[in-house]
């Protein structure tokens, strides 16, 4: 059976991003090359910063990827929010909202990956 446990983005400068995912994943990197950086989360899941001019086939433009982070209320997301909000290398692109899923706001890298913080609505969908 299949497993989808690796996401793998590709950026300009993995030193850069490695630097900005660090702090919003909360933990160090198990691999840092200059063109390769790979975090392993404690659910498994791996996250790969891959240099874009070296990926063959080369991928396309970036944009379009939305990574999700369930949070567990609204007020881990204004928390959330508020710390991400300092960071350098992150852009807000959505403010806090409330949504018909739940609370949100979505933030982009420099490489133009949103980043979606969530707190599910207690409401049934």
């Amino acid at each position: 059976m299949r497993t989808l446990n690796y996401l793998l983005l590709a950026v300009r400068n993995p030193a850069e991003s490695a630097r900005l995912y660090t702090k919003l994943l909360g933990r160090e990197p198990v691999e840092n090359s200059p063109t390769f950086v790979l975090f392993v989360l404690p659910t498994g899941l791996k996250i790969g910063l891959w240099i874009s001019n070296e990926i063959e086939p080369a991928p396309k433009p970036a944009g379009g990827v939305e990574i999700s982070f369930t949070e567990p209320d609204d007020d881990a997301v204004r928390a959330t929010y508020a710390e991400w909000s300092k960071l350098d290398g992150l852009k807000i692109v959505q403010e806090p909202t409330r949504m018909d899923f739940g609370f949100t706001f979505v933030a982009e890298d420099s490489d133009g990956h949103r980043l979606r913080p969530f707190a599910l609505s207690d409401q049934p969908r």
